[in-house]
């Protein structure tokens, strides 16, 4: 069997934190992570800094940076030693992937600017985040303790032992490669389509339906579910993203 790859969306959104993430000018972005609801994460939007040096708390509304700025964060994926894990059943399908895999991420931004803030002419969209090119992949279960603690141990969901305790019997975790990357630059994937109730919904480019292909029709990627790349673009595809910024 060939390499696959999938897509997934992570990062901040207006259901999940209340914001999109920062798209620049210069095209470059922040990626933000979603609220850690368990609140035992050593990261908050406070001590988490942006490009720039500053806390990524700066990003949210005023009347609610003081609280967000001690708001806990679920850091995931992580992109120092480039970790990814989740204990749900829509995610499962990720113990699947073997090394020489893709998992991509995209995530939804919005356009800012540091002297007016958010752009309230700017509609949000669905940008290309990142990549891992996969080293190890499968359920908590799979590895053994020294393993966890060596490849995935800065991940979220094993960093925590309250986490993993509760969650290791359904915990996917994936680990990329050193070639896996957090792009500088965003790349849009979406256009803005219509649900069948004539409501607002992300779709997959044309463009980039060229890239990846169609997902089997399945081309909504405005919410989280695996979206898998049929084989045939998943070559075409890779070369897409190495070489992009």
């Amino acid at each position: 069997m060939g390499r696959q790859m999938v897509l997934l969306r992570v990062g901040v959104d207006a259901g999940c934190g209340g914001i999109q993430g920062p798209l620049f000018e210069d095209g470059g972005f922040e990626f933000i992570c979603i609220p850690d609801k368990k609140r035992v994460s050593i990261h908050t939007y406070g001590n988490i800094l942006d490009r720039n040096g500053e806390p990524v708390a700066r990003y949210f509304p005023l009347v609610r940076r003081k609280l967000i700025a001690a708001q806990t964060v679920h850091v995931d994926p992580e992109w120092e030693t480039f970790t990814y894990g989740d204990p749900t059943s829509p995610k499962r399908s990720l113990r699947h992937l073997s090394p020489g895999d893709f998992l991509v991420f995209y995530c939804g931004l919005q356009q800012w600017h540091p002297e007016r803030g958010w752009d309230g002419t700017s509609r949000p969209a669905l940008y290309l985040a990142g990549y891992f090119e996969v080293a190890l992949a499968g359920l908590a279960g799979d590895f053994d303790k020294k393993v966890l603690k060596n490849e995935f141990g800065m991940n979220f969901h094993v960093r925590y032992p309250s986490v993993f305790k509760q969650q290791k019997d359904d915990l996917v975790l994936v680990k990329g490669g050193t070639s896996s990357r957090l792009f500088k630059k965003a790349y849009q994937i979406s256009v803005e389509g219509r649900d069948r109730a004539g409501k607002p919904l992300k779709v997959l480019s044309p463009a980039m339906q060229k890239v990846f292909g169609a997902f089997g029709g399945h081309v909504s990627i405005q919410r989280s579910p695996p979206r898998w790349v049929v084989a045939e673009f998943v070559d075409q595809a890779i070369g897409f993203l190495r070489q992009l910024d």
